[in-house]
């Protein structure tokens, strides 16, 4: 069984893709790389197969299907999930190591960092590490490092499109069992660039409530997506 698996879900990030997979290289016989596409019409599939990833193909445009497609092909001891717009530092994994020797029932995250120099990212860095340090509530594009006896006990990540990070954290039994890690990954700020960082985060949370009083996947997704 190999050491770590690390699953990432695509959809045309050729331009992203090559950086994070150098990234990951360090891994070496430690590990594998699992690509999980779901309709790429650009290059990723074989820049993929150029770093010797594994690639899977989801036949939806589904955030949680394609992780969970990537978990139940893995021979991995534990699972990393990332976004293909993440950057690691050049000794992430000798920095991790040592944690997936310990507690098989800790989920690790990384410490939250963005990708550009605008000062007004120092604030949303700050203000993300709080809530995922002190209220238990990190996102996917921390990254997850979880151990598979967990993710596979907990259900795994859900089929749905969008919130699946947030779905399988709130159906953990023991939120204690967050850990964040001393370093960072980088996020990119893509997400942030066309629009208000703030009004963004709020829509977000707007988004989240909608969810969580019950509304329809399906709405909130065409919201979330609307050009």
């Amino acid at each position: 069984m190999s050491k770590i698996s690390i699953i990432i879900p695509t959809i045309n990030e050729a331009n992203n893709l090559p950086l994070l997979l150098s990234d990951l290289s360090s891994i070496k016989k430690d590990g594998e790389i699992i690509i999980v596409d779901c309709g790429s019409e650009d290059k990723t599939i074989d820049i993929a197969n150029i770093y010797g990833a594994k690639v899977f193909i989801s036949k939806e445009k589904n955030r949680g299907l394609q992780l969970d497609i990537g978990a139940k092909n893995s021979k991995g001891e534990w699972l990393m999930f990332l976004h293909a717009d993440t950057r690691l530092t050049h000794d992430w994994f000798e920095k991790i190591d040592s944690f997936l020797k310990g507690n098989k029932k800790i989920i690790y995250y990384f410490e939250f960092k963005i990708n550009h120099k605008k000062i007004i990212y120092r604030v949303l860095e700050i203000l993300v590490n709080v809530r995922s340090k002190f209220f238990k509530q990190p996102y996917g594009d921390q990254g997850l490092i979880i151990h598979r006896t967990i993710y596979f006990k907990n259900n795994g990540f859900r089929n749905i499109p969008l919130m699946e990070d947030v779905d399988f954290l709130m159906r953990l039994n023991q939120k204690k069992d967050l850990k964040q890690l001393n370093f960072p990954i980088f996020i990119s700020s893509r997400k942030w660039e066309r629009t208000n960082i703030f009004l963004q985060a709020i829509k977000n949370w707007h988004f989240r409530r909608r969810w969580l009083r019950g509304e329809s996947l399906k709405s909130i997704y065409s919201d979330y997506y609307k050009k």
